[in-house]
């Protein structure tokens, strides 16, 4: 197995005027695990998934991707890299197919004589083919996304990630308009994802969540990277709510790259 980090951001700061967003901050990711990143409103964790994800430049700092310094000057750059972001509104168009919202951007083509058309029996099938072993039952792939549960619509915008087998996913929020049930099912297709070997990002208020499904998590406040620690070494979610209001000054580990197969992250106390 590989010992070096899928993505490894460095001193990242981002400026808006004399508003600092981010304040040097340091973030690093390995081949299939989940980092749970967490602060409250304000805190900057939006602005450095925007960076991650390509949507916003940083002032100063350096990512590395797969071991090669990259530029992430556009969300186009990250995704031909293999970073996908699934926002909260999960970026999906209601009037729709699944089929279509899962290839929107990326339409497969075919050529009939001096005739470019849509292929479309081909996606349909790919579609289908790479929902299937998602956690969530989704209608067939003709169907309107506008008809969907909010379960159903996430499983769609889970398969766009799955399909492009992206390396690194952003989730903004996941479950935050779903029900228990749809929850459930909706963190079992981000457990199979991950289980391919899909580094996850996971954004979100829920320590719950937190606890059950990351190997690790950054705590971001006022801009600044305060917590950074394996899940396992916490004893519950007080931990993390002590580093978000600042009863907790810091707790930050040495990085060390993820070992995937034994889903244990290693580091010393700083």
């Amino acid at each position: 197995m590989s010992h070096s980090f899928l993505l490894r951001a460095t001193d990242i700061r981002k400026s808006y005027g004399a508003v600092e967003a981010l304040r040097g901050v340091d973030f690093h990711l390995s081949r299939g695990e989940t980092v749970a990143l967490v602060g409250d409103n304000g805190a900057g964790k939006s602005t450095l998934v925007k960076i991650l994800s390509g949507a916003t430049r940083p002032t100063s700092g350096s990512i590395e991707f797969d071991g090669k310094n990259v530029a992430l000057d556009n969300t186009d750059i990250a995704r031909d890299l293999g970073i996908e972001t699934v926002y909260q509104d999960l970026g999906l168009c209601s009037n729709l197919t699944v089929a279509e919202n899962i290839y929107l951007g990326r339409e497969l083509v075919r050529k009939i004589g001096p005739l470019t058309m849509l292929a479309k029996r081909e996606m349909h099938r790919r579609a289908a083919h790479v929902l299937k072993d998602l956690s969530i039952n989704v209608p067939r792939t003709t169907a309107n996304v506008a008809g969907l549960s909010g379960g159903q619509r996430q499983a769609v915008a889970l398969a766009r990630a799955r399909l492009w087998e992206r390396s690194m996913i952003l989730l903004d929020e996941p479950t935050a308009a779903l029900g228990v049930q749809e929850t459930r099912r909706a963190m079992d297709s981000v457990r199979q994802i991950r289980g391919e070997g899909t580094a996850v990002v996971l954004i979100t208020h829920s320590m719950p969540m937190v606890m059950e499904m990351s190997d690790r998590v950054v705590v971001m406040r006022r801009g600044e990277k305060v917590g950074d620690v394996a899940t396992a070494k916490l004893k519950s979610a007080d931990a993390i709510v002590s580093l978000i209001t600042g009863a907790t000054e810091r707790w930050i580990e040495v990085p060390t790259p993820f070992e995937a197969d034994a889903r244990v992250t290693e580091g010393t106390t700083a």
